[in-house]
């Protein structure tokens, strides 16, 4: 079998990102999520923040729970 020599289409860019490439994403993503605002009803991001909340607060009695977990062994031991 041959070696490829093309660069992968999939992966991390190699080396620093130009910082004109840099302004052209965030100016892209602003301009998308004012696309999504006026498409989406209000009620929408209002969810979303509702949802985005309750698994930060999931996430914390997760680790919460895990922490205790360890300074159970801790005491025990």
């Amino acid at each position: 079998m041959t070696e490829s020599t093309t660069r992968p289409t999939h992966g991390p860019i190699p080396g620093p990102i130009p910082e004109d490439v840099r302004a052209h994403l965030h100016a892209a993503r602003t301009e998308l999520r004012k696309g999504l605002e006026t498409f989406l009803p209000p009620e929408f991001f209002t969810h979303r923040d509702a949802a985005r909340r309750e698994m930060l607060l999931a996430w914390r009695s997760a680790i919460d729970a895990t922490i205790t977990r360890m300074d159970d062994k801790g005491a025990q031991a």
